[in-house]
């Protein structure tokens, strides 16, 4: 190995390598990968490493995997098929497909984990299908599982996705799916979701117990995604019980989703996203705290916040939506709002198992409760100069 190569991190090194043997044929389209201990022993790395590597390629869309078999190589994204089809001789196992925009951030992670071991227990695998927050590449996923012979769908879908035509076609089909974590607004479909707007309440309720009334919001791009229109009708619905007005001037509504994730994906937070927080919260010298939609944004926040010589909770508080796995590690434990991915998971697994059962059942939406987890992120208010966003 080269002094080059030893500064680049080892999962990138193994990643390199499989996109490497992809790229020149060697493995080719519906290969099987070797496994993560026969790639660890090959490497000299831990199971951890290789994990990472085989990830970032799922997200990439270079391979799949399908629970209990292994990883599969896909074609590259000019080809046709993402979808590994087993040989007309190989029996076709019970497989349940669940597709996903991404796997970015402990929230989601959590939740294919836990419904993966969920399907497990009533006899079936789960194929895992990324959709790259596309919904072009949403519709050839759908259309391609169906022809793989699935027996359900368990959908997390895109964002600013109000509805997608394949996911009606299911749904006039009768076929068994479930959708996570949101609901298409005029559509009844079976669904599983936190309750949302509760969620946001009980946010901004916590900082008006503190003393809060210029409570701020910030999310990225609202665009029909039914998840953030509920936080934020939380959001009004909190102040509103106070008394206190719904100010537009105290809502950040336009950032990038992809640009955010970035913190979560690599560690590094995005200037464009972390310059328009700061500006944000400079021009608000008479807002305290805010509302932030997720993990992601949170972070986002805390470094505006710190960069602006602010500091949490003394100067400013935040509470945002989404366990942070760190915060025992973390100079500033946040305040979170938190989903609980099992109950999310058995749920789901549960109406997906009654649809499969009985395809022409009315659908069920099952909204399910938030916790407030408190730390360390906010406290009483604290008034302050305006500050310089430069």
């Amino acid at each position: 190995m080269t002094k080059s190569s030893r500064r680049v991190p080892l999962y990138t090194q193994i990643r390199q390598y499989v996109k490497d043997q992809i790229d020149q044929q060697i493995w080719k389209p519906g290969d099987k990968l070797p496994s993560e201990i026969e790639l660890a022993e090959q490497f000299s790395v831990s199971r951890v490493t290789i994990k990472s590597a085989l990830t970032a390629l799922v997200e990439e869309g270079l391979i799949f995997r399908i629970q209990g078999k292994g990883s599969f190589v896909s074609t590259d994204s000019a080809g046709e098929s993402i979808i590994y089809y087993p040989s007309s001789d190989t029996p076709k196992p019970q497989l349940v497909a669940f597709l996903l925009p991404n796997l970015t951030g402990s929230f989601v992670t959590k939740l294919m984990q836990e419904t993966e071991q969920e399907l497990v227990k009533h006899g079936f695998k789960m194929l895992y299908c990324g959709t790259h927050n596309s919904q072009e590449m949403e519709k050839k996923v759908l259309s391609e599982v169906l022809q793989l012979g699935v027996k359900g769908i368990i959908i997390f879908p895109v964002d600013g996705e109000s509805y997608n035509e394949e996911i009606l076609r299911l749904k006039l089909n009768q076929f068994p799916f479930v959708v996570l974590d949101r609901y298409f607004r005029g559509i009844e479909t079976n669904s599983v979701s936190i309750d949302n707007v509760e969620g946001g309440r009980m946010a901004v309720n916590k900082l008006v117990e503190l003393g809060h009334s210029r409570i701020g919001f910030i999310s990225s791009k609202i665009a029909g995604t039914s998840s953030i229109e509920d936080r934020l009708a939380g959001y009004e619905k909190g102040l509103s019980e106070h008394h206190f007005p719904v100010d537009h001037q105290l809502r950040l509504t336009n950032l990038d989703a992809d640009k955010l994730n970035l913190v979560l994906n690599e560690g590094v937070v995005d200037e464009d996203s972390l310059q328009a927080i700061r500006s944000f919260i400079a021009s608000r010298p008479d807002m305290t705290a805010v509302f932030a939609l997720n993990l992601a944004i949170g972070l986002t926040t805390i470094k505006a916040v710190a960069s602006l010589g602010l500091r949490i909770p003394e100067d400013f508080s935040i509470i945002f939506f989404d366990q942070y796995e760190m915060a025992s590690f973390s100079a500033i434990p946040p305040t979170c709002v938190i989903q609980d991915e099992k109950a999310i998971s058995v749920a789901a697994v549960r109406l997906l198992l009654e649809s499969m059962q009985d395809p022409a059942r009315s659908n069920t939406r099952i909204t399910l409760p938030p916790k407030l987890i408190e730390r360390n992120s906010c406290a009483a208010p604290k008034v302050r100069e305006q500050a310089s966003a430069h």
